[in-house]
């Protein structure tokens, strides 16, 4: 399923904004990532490069199961969740602790990704 690109070039400086604002929304935060359309990490709470190539198999794997693009993404475990979403050409993904909410999580998520995406600086709702 496509969607509309962003609507410009996302600063580093704005995505790192949507990452901070994501970590003080969600308590239950293990790690985040903001990725661009190139596959480039925008913003990411440690290790971008880990955080690259780990997002692009995620996924590479959840689209050939589908044979289709996805546009999110759920993994429950016993030790914690992850959360994917896909949204104008931007991917954000978080690892929760486990019971964390996922239709709040991917309303946050879809939130930051569609600020950026219109040329925001990702904190939703925030006085600027």
């Amino acid at each position: 399923m496509a969607d509309e690109q962003a609507s410009g070039a996302i600063s580093p400086g704005a995505a790192a904004g949507a990452l901070a604002y994501l970590t003080e929304m969600s308590p239950d935060l293990r790690g985040a990532a903001i990725v661009g359309a190139d596959g480039e990490v925008l913003a990411a709470d440690e290790a971008a490069e880990r955080w690259r190539d780990d997002v692009a198999a995620l996924f590479e794997v959840a689209d050939r199961a589908g044979g289709e693009p996805v546009t999110q993404i759920h993994i429950g475990t016993e030790q914690g969740e992850v959360f994917a979403l896909r949204h104008a050409g931007l991917a954000a993904v978080a690892v929760t602790e486990r019971f964390a909410l996922a239709s709040l999580t991917f309303f946050d998520l879809r939130a930051i990704l569609r600020d950026l995406a219109g040329g925001g600086d990702g904190r939703v709702g925030e006085a600027a």
